[in-house]
């Protein structure tokens, strides 16, 4: 027994197949789902999403958003998302030390707080490469 997972932002659709479970990161923990799971609406968080296909695993990087399972359905929508496959690891690690450096010279709450959501970002996309390596 499979799962439809569909992975869409608000420009693209990412992910349109038949998976036969996977791992979403959402506010509250990651979460296991495999075929029959009970419905379920949650919050998506900055995070890697782990999808298991004929006895491999990929990953994704997933930049927030919400999710909603049943009936073998997963539809997952999300602010930005990257396939694992698709992230070049020379400029993630780049992406990571700008946004560390720009963390530190953060001034004030606002930037703060932008600065954090960037450097969990990068910090995803670093951990899927890793995670695909």
């Amino acid at each position: 027994m499979t799962l439809n997972l569909c992975v869409l932002t608000p420009n693209r659709i990412v992910w349109d197949s038949e998976v036969k479970e996977i791992i979403l990161s959402t506010n509250s923990g990651l979460i296991g789902i495999l075929p029959n799971h009970a419905p379920v609406a949650t919050a998506v968080d900055i995070g890697i999403l782990r999808i298991r296909l004929n006895g491999e695993w990929s990953a994704m990087a997933l930049m927030g958003g919400f999710a909603r399972i049943g009936q073998n359905e997963i539809t997952v929508l999300v602010n930005d998302a990257e396939r694992g496959s698709d992230i070049d690891p020379q400029e993630a690690q780049q992406a990571l030390e700008i946004a560390e450096a720009n963390l530190r010279k953060a001034e004030g709450k606002r930037q703060i707080i932008e600065a954090n959501l960037a450097l969990r970002r990068a910090r995803t996309r670093i951990e899927v490469v890793n995670v695909i390596s």
